[in-house]
């Protein structure tokens, strides 16, 4: 029968102890002006890990977008043949291209193109 008894005491001081720190938090964040974010707010969004909001996140999607399409247009440039079952650059069209562009006066570099 004690232990029934300890029981109850524990289990009320415990609530007692709950209650104080709820205070306790509630008066810190009226005093500090804090802003407790809940759980779902913390969880990581897989289309906006860094937690942007809406017009920076649309903003990044679109710069992402264009830095693939110029990628893609940058990778499709350079000649590639497959050779025992892989891609390597194709050695041969590259000194085509350096000599076909020194024969009309071209340079080969994109720096002194766009000057």
């Amino acid at each position: 029968m004690s232990w029934v008894v300890l029981f109850g005491f524990s289990v009320a001081f415990f609530f007692v102890l709950l209650f104080l720190l709820s205070r306790f938090v509630g008066y810190m964040k009226k005093e500090q002006n804090m802003e407790i974010e809940s759980l779902k707010d913390t969880l990581i969004d897989k289309d906006n890990p860094v937690g942007l909001t809406g017009a920076e996140l649309e903003k990044l999607k679109q710069q992402q977008a264009e830095a693939q399409r110029h990628l893609r247009e940058v990778i499709s440039r350079i000649p590639v043949v497959q050779k025992e079952g892989r891609f390597q650059v194709d050695q041969e069209e590259i000194q085509r291209r350096k000599a076909s562009g020194q024969v009309n006066g071209a340079s080969g570099t994109a720096g002194e193109n766009s000057r």
